[in-house]
Parts: structure tokens; sequence; C-alpha cells
């Protein structure tokens, strides 16, 4: 079948681009064979959001010799920073303390716990520290072009063209007033030649203050477990964003395949979104995605890319 399909920089992506799911830690199944499959149902697009992903990718690519195949790799903002030479993950804890103080007041946790909404776990991976940055610790996260270099080299342009960098640190630096170091982030990128796709977890808070960015498009989440920190608002903002979207998880744990005809209506008819990023978890899945897709046939971008 044939896949909708946009411009972004001059290179072409597929309207719905497609994700393996990842397997549990203790599950060691590699992840090639449903890759594999899915290129055979058609499939071209691929998200690579681990190395794993990546590894699975070229696998495909050597296999299959396709020009046309495209992945989305990914970098965390983590990679390209350092707090006194070492990296920021280091002192994890001692941020995600800061957050909570200047970003989650009680009254807010509460409020997101009436809600349903609330869960640590959507929001700080770490648990966090009695201690918090002062300003004069925030002001001495740096720039780690060693890093970053040594990070970008595991995703060289002749293998893709697209690059998403962020991910929770992204929405971390941003919340910690450091759009400085996201910004020469996006300098380096583009400077390899690669096309950056901007990707955040907190749609209401990182979007609006990332729109700066000199990124192609914005890949945001789209479920009420991840709109930060209301979904109506999230999708009011997503609605009058006048960049290119890429929705990332519309609907939590495989809840998409079971609702997939509503779900995409509402991101691309609704949400008027660019693209979507759906993870499948088997070739049943897929199938159902592609089945749904057939309904779309004249999807086309709401967007200028």
């Amino acid at each position: 079948m044939g896949f909708p399909t946009f411009h972004l920089e001059g290179r072409k992506l597929a309207r719905v681009i497609f994700s393996v799911r990842q397997p549990s830690s203790s599950d060691a199944r590699p992840l090639f064979p449903l890759t594999k499959a899915l290129y055979e149902r058609g499939i071209w697009c691929f998200d690579l959001p681990s190395m794993r992903h990546v590894e699975s990718f070229r696998q495909l690519k050597v296999l299959v010799e396709d020009e046309g195949l495209i992945g989305i790799s990914h970098i965390e903002a983590e990679e390209g920073v350092s707090f006194l030479g070492a990296p920021l993950r280091r002192v994890e804890s001692k941020i995600t303390s800061t957050l909570k103080k200047n970003l989650f007041p009680s009254h807010l946790i509460q409020t997101l716990k009436q809600k349903g909404v609330w869960n640590s776990r959507y929001f700080f991976a770490a648990s966090s520290s009695s201690e918090v940055l002062t300003q004069k610790e925030i002001d001495r996260i740096a720039f780690d072009p060693v890093r970053f270099d040594r990070a970008l080299a595991r995703h060289p342009l002749e293998e893709s063209p697209f690059l998403m960098i962020g991910g929770k640190y992204g929405d971390w630096l941003l919340a910690l007033g450091r759009f400085d170091l996201l910004k020469e982030m996006v300098a380096k990128i583009r400077e390899k030649g690669l096309i950056p796709i901007f990707s955040n977890h907190w749609t209401t808070f990182a979007l609006p203050k990332a729109k700066p960015l000199d990124v192609a498009a914005y890949s945001v989440p789209i479920n009420s477990k991840w709109g930060f920190f209301d979904f109506d608002l999230a999708c009011k903002i997503l609605k009058k964003f006048d960049r290119a979207l890429i929705g990332l998880d519309p609907l939590p744990m495989g809840t998409l395949v079971q609702q997939a005809d509503d779900a995409l209506s509402f991101l691309f008819e609704e949400l008027n979104l660019t693209s979507v990023i759906v993870e499948v978890e088997s070739e049943t899945d897929a199938d159902h995605i592609l089945r749904v897709l057939g309904k779309f046939p004249s999807l086309t971008p709401r967007r200028k890319t």
C-alpha cells in the first residue's frame, strides 16, 4: 500500500512512522525479526529510540539495500552537557529535587493526583535528593562538545538524515533556564548536516519554550498521562502550534491498536498533526494499523514544513 507522506526540509517522511516496542529489560529477544516483517509489509520509515533499534535498522539496510529506508535516531540532551566536567546524570537526583521544588509545589501534585494523571515516573525517573542546585551550580552546567561529538558519531549522516534530540533532559534543561545549551546542541547537529527534531515529554511546559530552536519539527507525547500539566491545555497548544509536529505515544500501552480508527482521526483531523509515531509489538498489531491506514488515503500535511 502507499503511505501518506510529507517533506521535512526536502526529505520525505511517512505521516505514520513505525517503532518496534522496546521489550522489557529481562526480555532479550532481538528486534530485527519484527523490523524485517514490518518492512515486508511495505513500511519504510522507522523510529529508532535506542541503540538496539538502530542496530536492527542497520541489519535491515544491509539485507535489503533499499535507499528509500528512513530511520529517526535519538540522542538524549544529557549527552551534550556536563557539570564541572562530569556527566549531568551524576547529579540527576539533585536536578529532580530542584525541579520538584520549582515546578511541582505540593498543591499541584495533589491536584494532579486527584485528576488521576500524577505518576512520578512520567516526570522523574530518578529519586530526588534532599539538596537542590543553586543558581551558581545551574550556571556551571556547560556544553560538552567532546561527549556530544562521540554521541553524534554513533549516528552518521549517510545512515539517516534525521536525528531527534532532547528527551527528559531537554525538558529539564528548559526548566533550569538553560535553553542556550539546547541551542548549541542543535547547531552542532546542523554542522554535521543532520536534520534535528526536538523531542520533549512535558508538552504544555516545554513546547512553547522550545519553539525558537532551529529544528525541523517537534516530537511530543500525545496522551493524558504525559500532558503536563493538563491534557486539554496540551491539545489547545498543539492545535495553534505553527511548526511541524510529530505525535509520540498517542495512546499508552497498545491501546492505539485497539482504538486506532478514532485515535488516528483525532490526531490528524482534530489536532492536525504532521505525523505520528506508533509502537507495535507484533505483526498482528502492525496489520491492524495498516488496515486502519487504508481508511485515510487522502492524508496530506496540514502545516508548512
